[in-house]
């Protein structure tokens, strides 16, 4: 696995180079703010997942949830594990909520064992979507209290729990033996029944998998 660090303190950075490294990581770059890692990226060849900080020069705000949601746009191949002390709501909503695929978030104090680092940059290369149970929590702590799920029947409720997998529709339908077409529908339902607009320009895949999370 090929990684670049982006993290403005530089005994944090050169601590995650070395762990890295010594697990057998290649680490292409470890830069200290978001300018110098998009200048890199589009002068080598891309990684396969980019490591970020959230708050990084010059405001040392959300440079750095600004940068990984470029980086999905202009490298949509490079996968994108943002490690934070925060939680930036509305740039980190548009970075989980547009494409769950490759894109990981999680707290730098949730984090106890480098082999859950390295679990989270290999599912993040993998395609997955990894995610803190608490950052699910803190986007969504201003929706309405009322429970979405509750509409939702038995079915649609193992069809939502195998998405939140990870599975395919396909995975979906062959777990329930069910028909693809029957899985299509289910998750069209799931849809409905959790307000999820398909011209919100979000996925919508993503998105029910959330409200799953928070539930």
């Amino acid at each position: 696995m090929r990684v670049m660090i982006a993290e403005d303190s530089a005994l944090l950075r050169e601590g995650l180079r070395a762990l890295l490294v010594d697990e057998g990581v290649t680490v292409d770059a470890a830069v200290g703010d978001a300018d110098e890692l998009l200048a890199l990226l589009g002068r080598r060849p891309a990684p396969d997942v980019v490591l970020l900080d959230v708050r990084m020069p010059p405001t040392h705000t959300d440079e750095g949830i600004r940068a990984a949601i470029e980086v999905r746009r202009r490298f949509p191949g490079v996968g994108v594990l943002v490690l934070s002390q925060y939680v930036e709501a509305e740039p980190t909503r548009d970075l989980v909520t547009s494409d769950g695929a490759g894109v990981g978030y999680l707290l730098k104090d949730r984090v106890m064992r480098v082999s859950e680092l390295l679990d989270a940059l290999r599912r993040v290369e993998a395609g997955d979507f990894v995610v803190d149970p608490e950052v699910v929590r803190q986007l969504f702590a201003d929706t309405s209290r009322a429970d979405p799920l509750s509409r939702l029947t038995e079915r649609e409720h193992d069809v939502l729990r195998l998405m939140a997998e990870g599975r395919t529709n396909a995975g979906i339908a062959a777990a329930l033996h069910l028909s693809l077409s029957a899985v299509e529908k289910h998750g069209n339902a799931i849809f409905t029944k959790l307000g999820l607009d398909a011209a919100g320009g979000y996925s919508r895949r993503v998105l029910a998998v959330l409200h799953y999370l928070q539930g």
